[in-house]
């Protein structure tokens, strides 16, 4: 029996092209077709938006508008072709069942335990962000009944506006404040707070609306809401017990087996399915389950993990697509429909934001800060498109509606970022000036501070151990430790999971709660800072690779740090030798040197003390110092000093002196030229009052050793095999050094002592820390160095104290609150 494909749905393949068959006439070709199609232009749009610095949902709201009836949908032999009405179905099917796991995952970012912490502050701000906004959304659509609304039901409508007017998309401002690097600022903290409570509030009025707007009478949409509740109640009372149990069957480290997985996907699409039959939709399940789904541990992880791509990267973007064949801009005509289009756009904004910053002010938040909030409240996003395709379905929203409120959503999410880039410089607010920027100081008995930086738990050990060894004498102010967690923002929309992370960041670690068992980063550093007399303070760094030294550079501005530690981006494998952990840290690395506000040293971790922390009874390290000259020569050694303060470090100190029969008529020449505005008698000072330390302390050893080139050299620094650390300046100065081959150094930010500590030439398995000192003006080959190969590098040139200290005062600081895109 054969029927033509328009008169009947659509068969799902086709026998292919050489049998006479059109695969555009079948549905699984042709939602191939539109899949490729919707990913392409929506990644191409993301990637034109990019500069701008605009969340990935913006690109995706207008890719869909543009393969609508509104742009491409004009033509139609294009919109016939490509989305045909019987293909619409299986496209809008397909879109909600990938919305749905979405909304899984949301709910898996929003820990109810964050809600009962929220403040007073937060709470305020978020009531005002809805209360108002909900109010002035009711005035609204008597404006739009009376005109373009005309005959819909009164009720849900009211509550329809109210509600899109008042959202706040919680995983978009997520997004957009990790991109601005506001995430774990004052302000980012609060606005995530308010949005959480926002979202929470959004979803319960958003039940509301769905309820009447059935077509039942007022007595079905209060059992609708009744039975809606129950629900959620039953799902409070069962659903916990079942995931924790399931949590619990895979300690840390475990693999989390699928059979649990798929179970816990199958409880969504039952939940899915329970809230549809009840009659408010199936994404409230969804989301419902998504909530109590236990954050900590390996389970959540696994079930992101295997969710979020395929539906985040593949069938989401269907849903803007389907989005955006409902929005035809056309239906907005006249000047009527244009000043509504503006009208809803203003009293959107202007109820988002006053209420904002009005609460803001009296709760006593600055102006610049009241203004940000308000502008980031002010996002909306896809859980405003979700509010208003309900609407749509369920004949609340017209077209004409639909398209004024989708350009709405479109607009105020579009100007979220340059408006809080515009308004909100942080760093104008910082004082960002401070004395001290390196390890060598007159006044020794000053706090020291350091900014470690880590990015996962392999550099623990080595680190803390590090720590140990520099914390100095009882009788000075002690080290102040700031430890910061580097952790990568991708584009995985669930990466802001590590929001939960940053919430609490800065604080001292012994003032969280008690932490989870998978914390153990957490728990390595609690640990040392109870047994040691070590102040730390954890903080957290979330940004893409590519900006992550901006984040190091501010943080160790606002701390007034003396030196940034960053790891290397090779570890030792078990034959001793470095392969890449990523390449990308390296770059980070580099970027760091190139702009740091202060000194910097790159540790290269050979296991300093083991893999444990090394108590402070027990340590017992010898570490060398290789003195060349220079400046950063002088910072390292300065940095062994510090480290001879403890009981149980022996320093040996090794100076090398170039044979004077051998010196060529260039060796001043380059001394001038390398040792900048420091004399060489400053140089000879210094010496000279580390001398007189070591005769006066059995743990200090100085010895000078002169040699007629880099052979004898090597051999000198071969000879001591037994020390547990190396400290080597960065860039060594003078005659002797400048003969070390530079083409053959694998990797130029570590100089060449450093390169050669790392190579085949030198037998040991001592950890390095390679040391560069603060200057306001870093020599022309020290940059020049730190640029070689560095394909990532966008056109960034600038030298010199403007560039680097003036930039972290107003741009590295003002960039991690975003003042310049």
């Amino acid at each position: 029996m054969a029927v033509k494909c328009g008169s009947s749905p659509m068969h799902a393949t086709s026998s292919g092209l050489l049998q006479g068959d059109n695969p555009l006439h079948y549905s699984l070709p042709l939602v191939i077709v539109q899949i490729c199609l919707v990913l392409v232009l929506t990644r191409v749009l993301a990637y034109i938006l990019r500069p701008l610095r605009q969340p990935r949902v913006v690109a995706e709201i207008i890719g869909g508008i543009l393969l609508g009836p509104s742009a491409l949908g004009r033509n139609k032999n294009y919109l016939n072709a490509i989305f045909p009405p019987s293909s619409l179905p299986v496209l809008d099917t397909l879109a909600n069942l990938g919305l749905l796991f979405f909304l899984f995952l949301v709910g898996t970012e929003l820990d109810p335990r964050s809600l009962r912490r929220t403040g007073k502050k937060a709470l305020c701000i978020a009531l005002a962000g809805i209360t108002l906004p909900f109010v002035l959304g009711i005035g609204t659509s008597f404006a739009l009944r009376s005109t373009i609304a005309q005959g819909v039901n009164q009720a849900p409508f009211l509550v329809f506006m109210g509600v899109a007017l008042s959202i706040t998309a919680f995983p978009v401002l997520a997004r957009i404040l990790a991109e601005l690097k506001l995430l774990t600022t004052d302000v980012g903290r609060m606005a995530m707070s308010a949005a959480a409570v926002n979202d929470v509030a959004a979803w319960i009025l958003l039940a509301l609306a769905i309820a009447l707007s059935g077509s039942g009478s007022p007595i079905v949409s209060l059992w609708v809401l009744l039975s809606g509740a129950g629900f959620i109640l039953l799902c409070i009372l069962i659903a916990p017990r079942i995931f924790n149990w399931m949590a619990r069957q895979f300690p840390e480290g475990e693999p989390v087996n699928e059979l649990y997985v798929c179970a816990t996907l199958a409880i969504v699409l039952a939940a899915g399915f329970v809230t549809d039959a009840i009659g408010i939709h199936a994404l409230f399940g969804a989301f419902v389950v998504g909530v109590l789904v236990p954050k900590e541990g390996p389970f959540a992880g696994a079930l992101v993990e295997k969710v979020e791509d395929l539906v985040s990267g593949l069938f989401l973007p269907l849903y803007f697509v389907s989005s955006g064949l409902k929005t035809n801009v056309a239906t907005i005509q006249g000047a009527q429909s244009w000043g509504l289009l503006v009208l809803v756009i203003t009293t959107s904004c202007f109820g988002k934001i006053v209420g904002t910053v009005c609460v803001s002010l009296m709760c006593k938040l600055s102006v610049q800060e009241s203004l940000a909030l308000g502008f980031l409240m002010n996002t909306k996003g896809l859980v405003e498109l979700i509010v208003l395709n309900i609407g749509k379905d369920k004949g609340v929203l017209n077209d004409q509606i639909f398209a004024i409120m989708v350009l709405m959503a479109l607009f105020t999410t579009f100007m979220t970022t340059p408006l809080v880039i515009a308004t909100y410089k942080p760093a104008k607010m910082a004082v960002t000036e401070y004395k001290h920027r390196t390890i060598m100081r007159k006044d020794t008995s000053k706090q020291l501070r350091i900014l470690t930086c880590f990015h996962g738990t392999r550099n623990i050990p080595t680190l803390i151990n590090l720590i140990e060894a520099t914390r100095g004498t009882e009788k000075k102010e002690g080290l102040r430790v700031y430890a910061m967690h580097l952790l990568e923002l991708t584009e995985r929309p669930s990466a802001i999971l590590m929001v939960h992370k940053a919430r609490k960041n800065g604080l001292p670690f012994w003032n969280k709660e008690k932490a989870g068992e998978s914390n153990q980063l957490i728990v390595a550093f609690e640990t040392f800072g109870q047994l040691s007399k070590v102040s730390i303070r954890p903080t957290t760094a979330i940004s893409p690779m590519s900006s992550m030294h901006e984040d190091i550079i501010a943080s160790a501005e606002r701390k007034r740090v003396s030196m940034i530690i960053v790891p290397f981006h090779k570890h030792q494998r078990l034959d001793g030798h470095f392969e890449t952990t990523r390449a990308d840290l390296r770059n980070v690395n580099r970027r760091v040197l190139e702009h740091a506000p202060c000194s910097v040293g790159i540790i290269i971790d050979r296991g300093l003390g083991g893999a444990s922390h090394v108590s402070a009874s027990e340590v017992n390290y010898t570490v060398l110092v290789l003195f060349f000259g220079g400046h950063d020569d002088r910072e390292a050694l300065a940095y062994g000093m510090r480290v001879a303060e403890h009981p149980g470090i022996t320093l040996n100190v090794v100076r090398f002196i170039i044979d004077p029969a051998v010196i060529g008529a260039s060796v001043h020449v380059d001394i001038a030229q390398n040792s900048g505005p420091v004399p060489e008698e400053e140089e000879e000072i210094f010496l000279a009052d580390v001398k007189q330390k070591s005769s006066g302390d059995s743990s200090i050893a100085f010895q000078e050793n002169i040699v007629k080139d880099v052979r004898e050299t090597t051999e000198v620094i071969r000879g001591f095999k037994k020390c547990n650390m190396f400290i080597v300046g960065r860039m060594s100065e003078g005659q002797l050094v400048s003969a070390f081959d530079s083409k053959s150094h694998d990797c130029p930010e570590l100089g060449p002592l450093g390169n050669l500590l790392i190579s085949g030439e030198i037998s040991t398995s001592a950890s390095v820390l390679v040391v560069q000192q603060y200057r306001s003006e870093l020599p022309q080959e020290s940059i020049r160095s730190l640029r070689v190969g560095d394909s990532s590098r966008v056109g960034s040139s600038r030298i010199g104290h403007s560039a680097r200290v003036g930039h972290s005062t107003k741009g590295d600081d003002g960039d991690e609150e975003v003042t310049e895109i």
